[in-house]
């Protein structure tokens, strides 16, 4: 991989993570892609987590004074990247090796602006989605079906083109959880393309101790009013522009569904490949 290839702006939000961000740097860090611009941006820890992030001199780190939660990190992110990709990786999840070379040679060959790698759900493997082949979506339909971004927000599924972003003014709202949905959903509509990519996995680790996770009174009223404020958003976002259906969740419920069994009756694996 030499120098000529374009710049990647890995996005890492850390908040007292000290169990996991050791493993998740080593992890970017041994790409077969080398052009990374690993940004970890601090949302104010107070672990020992800046103490392991420090001992990789390559990473560039943005502090912030006191915890503004993810939206806010992931905005930091944006707004100190200087790669001409982005992507949005969460400190305990994992990637395999080559995730950046092939998602990056996706995205050059065909010039859209999202690449799709695939993820893999640790735990609800009904959300499981693994691509076959290289494909591009260009019209809205296609798009919002291949990714059924109305249903599964993870921004970590994809890869960015940074003026892309800028030129559509797309930002995370602060304040939030589930702010992964909307934030995903706007970016598909607008998105020129989009290309699914083989052999780019994405696995997402189940955590207890994650907001999402956390069995937490507070957590789940959290998560349960960030559900119904992102489903909401984003009807009232196809109402706006068109009135236009949302697989999975305006139409093909049915499909969906038994999309979801069949993927967890086929138990698909929960390890990355090289």
């Amino acid at each position: 991989m030499t120098n000529n290839t374009p710049l990647v702006s890995v996005i890492i939000p850390v908040y007292n993570r000290e169990k996991h961000i050791k493993n998740c740097l080593e992890i970017v860090t041994n790409q077969t892609y080398n052009n990374l611009e690993i940004i970890v941006v601090n949302d104010g820890s107070s672990d020992n987590s800046m103490k392991i992030v420090k001992q990789y001199s390559s990473v560039k780190i943005i502090n912030h004074p006191k915890n503004k939660g993810l939206a806010a990190a992931r905005n930091s992110g944006i707004d100190n990247a200087n790669g001409e990709y982005v992507h949005f990786m969460d400190d305990d999840d994992e990637i395999n090796n080559s995730f950046y070379e092939k998602l990056v040679n996706a995205s050059i060959k065909t010039n859209a602006d999202m690449s799709c790698c695939g993820m893999i759900h640790q735990k609800a493997k009904g959300k499981t989605q693994l691509f076959k082949s290289q494909e591009s979506y260009t019209t809205l339909h296609e798009k919002l079906k291949v990714t059924y971004v109305g249903k599964w927000g993870y921004v970590v599924r994809y890869l960015f083109k940074l003026d892309f972003l800028k030129k559509n003014n797309l930002r995370f709202e602060e304040g939030k959880v589930i702010e992964d949905l909307p934030f995903s959903f706007v970016a598909v509509y607008y998105a020129n393309k989009i290309v699914t990519v083989p052999g780019a996995e994405y696995l997402y680790v189940y955590n207890f101790d994650s907001i999402i996770n956390s069995n937490d009174s507070e957590a789940r009223i959290k998560r349960n009013l960030g559900r119904k404020h992102s489903k909401q958003f984003i009807l009232n976002f196809a109402k706006e522009h068109g009135n236009f259906k949302i697989p999975g969740v305006t139409t093909g419920k049915l499909r969906y569904v038994l999309r979801k069994i069949l993927t967890q009756l086929s138990n698909p694996k929960t390890t990355l490949v090289s």
